[in-house]
């Protein structure tokens, strides 16, 4: 049977640009599984993996331009995006190596022993130690930072595992650059290239979380993808951990107070957020609670004028584009549904951005309105008009889980006492792994304090993919019970020559 050739292609255009690999067979997914499991003890020297890491990102700079050219040419996200997207994903590589260097990661814990205790203790040590292989599923949206040399990546890496990253169709040139210098990296620091694989389609994507050396995965991309994965990874005889980021609608509360504040700037800013990436980010705010009344005219006024003066842009592939004209299109079609500004093709290959409003009692009266709490990925967002808080509150009471919340509040209401913003704030806590205030929630620092997750079905586990506890994922701890300190890990040895930091209870 011949091989199935894997096309870069171009969205500005939907014309094929050139093939650059093949779709793996079961046999090619199960060599690159076999081959980084036996390479994954080469990693178990913190000093060598922090070395890989950093060698990896300076190796994506030197490379920057061509990785950049390449990424454009198969995504249309342009330069200035993605160099500054490169810039995060090769400071997210260093960051990780600065993170195995300091060693607070591994969460040693030492329990002197205790005979006087009842029952009495004896003496524990505990640390944290790799899983093992980790699959990728690299994300349409982020063809860097959440692809082969992205967070998943460099966080499995910086635990200790090998990753095998299933590369996405729609970047599959960018895809094929990046492992490649992955595997440069891992070479010059004398490591094996294997730690490393790249596998392409499909069926690939089963073959790899179904297999029995897999021992975790990562995903980024749609809920119904998502959780296809997460049920086959539950379904194995060894069920796996599956860290996925499915996808979340990111709800907007505008305060009265705050509308009759700045209700032109909330507005402006409402339509950067809604239309950078062309609409195509995880945290797009996709529903936004906005009061009736004047002062949410002026709001809705403001969004309608900078979303008519945004141009339009081309989405990640033409399948994208497809669904996202038929998701405005069902979504417009409903009753009471308005759309002040319409999203809508712009020739063959571009779309324009817009927004749709709905009154919030339209939206809690039946079910009929249902499809409006679900992500429409690209540049549109529905805005919800309250007449009062028991209304919003009865709307963020539909929602499921979300990657964030966001609340556009008064200068009043951030300085005084406790009130309704508050219960705002406590509200929405529930809802999403990340509460932002006077802020948008496009852009996701990385940072050690980072949370970028949440509850059902905005991911399956309380992890984050971004930030320095990203690496805990691909860990897991060990106790050592009264074991002699010259057979313990040198991690855990009362010298502690490698000078991880530790916590210890009891008394020498």
């Amino acid at each position: 049977m011949a091989a199935t050739p894997v096309w870069s292609v171009d969205p500005r255009t939907g014309k094929q640009r050139e093939p650059v690999a093949v779709e793996a067979t079961p046999e090619d997914v199960d060599r690159a599984v076999r081959a980084a499991h036996a390479a994954r003890g080469s990693l178990a020297d913190a000093a060598v993996r922090a070395r890989f890491l950093r060698t990896a990102a300076g190796l994506l700079d030197e490379a920057g331009p061509l990785v950049v050219e390449t990424a454009d040419a198969e995504t249309a996200l342009g330069p200035g995006r993605l160099s500054g997207e490169l810039a995060r994903t090769t400071g997210q590589l260093r960051a990780f190596a600065d993170a195995v260097e300091e060693g607070s990661y591994l969460d040693v814990r030492i329990d002197r022993a205790d005979p006087t205790l009842s029952p009495p203790r004896p003496e524990l040590r505990r640390y944290k130690v790799p899983l093992g292989v980790v699959a990728v599923y690299a994300a349409s949206n982020f063809p860097l930072a959440f692809s082969v040399p992205g967070g998943d990546t460099a966080s499995a890496l910086a635990a200790g595992c090998p990753v095998v990253v299933k590369a996405h169709p729609d970047h599959p040139a960018a895809s094929e650059l990046c492992a490649s210098l992955l595997r440069r990296a891992a070479v010059a620091c004398g490591l094996p290239a294997e730690l490393v694989a790249l596998v392409h389609g499909f069926d690939a994507g089963l073959e790899l979380v179904r297999h029995p050396l897999v021992a975790a995965a990562g995903f980024t991309g749609s809920l119904r993808g998502g959780r296809a994965l997460f049920d086959a990874a539950a379904a194995r005889p060894v069920p796996i951990p599956f860290h996925g980021e499915l996808g979340s609608l990111n709800p907007v509360v505008v305060t009265p107070a705050a509308a009759a504040e700045r209700a032109e700037e909330i507005g402006a800013g409402l339509a950067g957020s809604v239309t950078l990436g062309v609409g195509q980010f995880c945290v797009k705010p996709g529903l936004v609670l906005v009061p009736d009344g004047p002062d949410g005219d002026r709001l809705t006024g403001a969004l309608a004028k900078s979303l008519a003066e945004t141009g339009p842009g081309v989405l990640l592939d033409h399948r994208m584009r497809d669904g996202f004209l038929a998701g405005v299109r069902e979504r417009a079609a409903l009753p009471g549904v308005t759309a002040p500004v319409t999203p809508g093709p712009h020739g063959e290959h571009a779309v324009g951005a817009g927004f749709l409003s709905v009154p919030a009692a339209a939206l809690l009266a039946d079910g009929a309105h249902e499809v409006l709490l679900e992500e429409c990925f690209g540049p549109v967002t529905v805005v919800v008009r309250y007449a009062d808080p028991r209304e919003a509150a009865g709307v963020l009471g539909r929602l499921g889980g979300n990657l964030s919340a966001t609340l556009q509040l008064s200068h009043a209401e951030t300085e005084g006492a406790p009130g309704p913003a508050a219960a705002l704030i406590a509200q929405v806590t529930g809802l999403a792994g990340r509460i932002v205030v006077n802020g948008w929630p496009t852009g996701v620092a990385v940072a050690p304090a980072q949370h970028h997750g949440g509850p059902y079905p905005a991911a399956t586990a309380h992890s984050t993919s971004v930030g320095g506890t990203a690496i805990e994922r691909w860990l897991r701890p060990v106790a050592y019970q009264s074991v002699p300190d010259a057979l313990l890990p040198p991690e855990l040895r009362e010298a502690n020559p490698l000078g991880v930091p530790r916590r210890v209870t009891g008394a020498g």
